[in-house]
Parts: C-alpha cells; sequence; structure tokens
C-alpha cells in the first residue's frame, strides 16, 4: 500500500510580507463607530489579549509571532523532505479568485501540467515581500495531470461531485496555493514535487458579498438576501478526506496531504464582533486534534463554522478525515501559535506514516 503523510499549516496573506501582520487591521476596528465599547479599551480585553498588547501596543508581539512562523515553516519544509513524496495535494479556499460570479462549485481539482504565479507583480507601491525579491519574480511549479484527473474520477465514482479544471478562468494559483508553496520554500531551496491544487468554497455565504475577504466595515455585515448559498459541510469534507484516503493507499503514488489555513479568522468571527479571533475555542479544536477527537471536527455545523470564524478550517478537516480512515491516526507533532491581536490564530501538524 502507498504511504500518506498528513501535513497541516498555514497560508497567511501577512506573512508574505517583511513585516509580517502588524495588528493593523484591529487598530482601524477600535475606531469602528458600531464596535461594542468593551472592545474600545484594551483595558476591558481578555487577559492574553491585554498581554499582547503590553506597553507598545503589540510591537513585540506580532516580531515574536513572525519569528514562530517563519520556524514552523522551515519544520514544515524538513517534515516534507523527509517524506520525499511523488505528489503533494494542497487543500487551499479560493477566495473570489477562480470562484466568482461565474460560477462556484464546492470542490475543484485543478488538472494542470504546471502553473506560474508572479505574486509580488500586483502589489502596491512601498510594499516590501519578506525576501526582498524583484515585483517581476516568478514561481513555476510543477503538477501531474494524469495524476489529478485520476482522482477526480475516482472521487467522482466514490459518490463526491468534485469539479476540474484544466485551465484558470481568472486566477492562475489561489493565494492560498500560491502562498503554500512559497512558505514552504523559505529558504528558497527550490520546490521540486509535483504538485495537485484541491480548492473548495470555505467561506460560502460571505464568498460573493465579501469578494473573498472578511468584514473590516461593520456596517457592511452582509445579511438575508445578500448572502450566498453556504459551501459545503463540515461532514462532507470529512467523509471526502476519508474516501480520498482508500483511494490513495491503493494508488502508486506517495502523497503528502497538505491543509493548509489558519484557524478562527478575526474577521469572520461573529462571536467576537469581528474584532478579534476566537482563540479559546481554536484552544479546544486543537485538543481535539491532538486527542484524535475528530468527530469534534466533523459534526460542527455551519451555525459554528461561521460564528468562531472557522470557514478556512474546512482545509484541515480533508486531512483529519483522511488520516482517521488511515487507523484514526494521530498527530506525533502538533503545535498552537497563538495570537488575539493578529487576523487569525495557526496550527502546525504533522501525520506521519
Amino acid at each position: 500500500m502507498a504511504e500518506i503523510l498528513g501535513l497541516g499549516m498555514t497560508h497567511s496573506p501577512p506573512l508574505m510580507s517583511a513585516q509580517g501582520d502588524t495588528a493593523a487591521r484591529l487598530r482601524r476596528m477600535m475606531s469602528d463607530p458600531l464596535l461594542p465599547p468593551h472592545y474600545r479599551d484594551p483595558q476591558h480585553w481578555p487577559e492574553p489579549m491585554r498581554r499582547e498588547w503590553g506597553n507598545d501596543e503589540g510591537g513585540a508581539h506580532v516580531q515574536r509571532h513572525r519569528a514562530e512562523l517563519i520556524d514552523a515553516m522551515r519544520w514544515a519544509r524538513k517534515e516534507l523532505d523527509a517524506f520525499r513524496p511523488d505528489l503533494v495535494i494542497v487543500f487551499g479556499d479560493d477566495q473570489y479568485e477562480n470562484f466568482r460570479e461565474d460560477g462556484v462549485p464546492a470542490f475543484q481539482i485543478n488538472c494542470f501540467d504546471a502553473f506560474t504565479a508572479k505574486p509580488w507583480a500586483t502589489k502596491p507601491p512601498g510594499y516590501h515581500n519578506a525576501w526582498d525579491e524583484a515585483p517581476d519574480t516568478e514561481f513555476r511549479y510543477n503538477a501531474n495531470k494524469r495524476a489529478a484527473k485520476e482522482l477526480a474520477a475516482r472521487l467522482i465514482g466514490e459518490g463526491f461531485e468534485v469539479a476540474y479544471a484544466y485551465e484558470p478562468r481568472h486566477d492562475e494559483m489561489p493565494h492560498a496555493i500560491l502562498n503554500t508553496l512559497v512558505f514552504l520554500d523559505w529558504d528558497r531551496r527550490g520546490f521540486d514535487y509535483p504538485v495537485v491544487p484541491f480548492l473548495t468554497n470555505c467561506y460560502g455565504r460571505q464568498l460573493i458579498p465579501l469578494k473573498g475577504g472578511g468584514v473590516n466595515d461593520l456596517a457592511k455585515i452582509p445579511s438575508g438576501d445578500d448572502l450566498d448559498p453556504p459551501g459545503p459541510a463540515a461532514w462532507r469534507c470529512f467523509d471526502l478526506g476519508r474516501a480520498l484516503a482508500r483511494i490513495l493507499e491503493a494508488s502508486r503514488w506517495r502523497t503528502a496531504l497538505i491543509s493548509s489555513a489558519s484557524w478562527s479568522h478575526s474577521f469572520l468571527t461573529g462571536k467576537t464582533s469581528y474584532f478579534h479571533p476566537d482563540v479559546e475555542t481554536d484552544r479546544r479544536y486543537f485538543a481535539a486534534l491532538q486527542a484524535g477527537d475528530y468527530a469534534l471536527w466533523r459534526n460542527t455545523s455551519l451555525a459554528d463554522i461561521e460564528a468562531h470564524g472557522h470557514q478556512e478550517m474546512l482545509n484541515w478537516i480533508f486531512v483529519l478525515g483522511a488520516m482517521a480512515e488511515l487507523g484514526n491516526r494521530k498527530p506525533q507533532e502538533a503545535f498552537f501559535v497563538e495570537s488575539w491581536l493578529t487576523n487569525a490564530t495557526k496550527a502546525f501538524a504533522v501525520f506521519r506514516p
């Protein structure tokens, strides 16, 4: 039987910049007239959040947070290299990049031979990426069209009607996939493993109204007829992950399954008035992850997802479904990169064969 590695990480966009996430959004939100009064004064914040804020408005925290994430990216690459996969399947969300008004599938596998991207070409003046690379720097990645088509066909045969694409409609590579690959090559040693992007409509009811972003102005929270139909349910993603594990175990490929997403996002978390991530609930899900209690994840409802800002965690649920199928495999290593001030908390985990 073919071996399967599970890996969990983040594709946090602010880490692409030289400064990382500076908690600028939180400072902007403090002046929103609709923000509940207790969030305007740091003295009324949860105690861990006050510690991060400190006496420098979070300056030291955001620097430590960035350093932790860089260390985690190097750790993730080390795990991937030790496994030496034939195929890397990255689970990421499409945030109004190819999933737009002209078509929004629940799931899509990109069946490409290769793809390229110039992530710095569209950045605004004054933007400095973390590697000080030129604006016209191009990244090229190998793919495996034949394997991607076979996986799509097999999943359809298992009753999961995944969409597939042979070419992009709008953006060649959604940022959830691109950032993941850029981060996994933090030290710029190259990334030659064939990649199969697996995209999901994680943002669901808010995808089109928020153009794939989040709430940054409380007066513009979409509701009622403005909302879209929902994305796929957590249990459906979990069961698809189980089916994929069965398919891959019987295949000829050593496969790495990478779930790429931050956890609760402040700009998606209704429970906290979109001000800070729901860190306490994230901790509960992380404890369940460590214990192999995947039922908590599978049974997450749409209401839970939207209240806790867990939309992107659907990307993790695919891999947990696969690990459940493979004997309820628990992570050998997992760590939680906590942050109340930045846009999201992050987690990392490895599930070795």
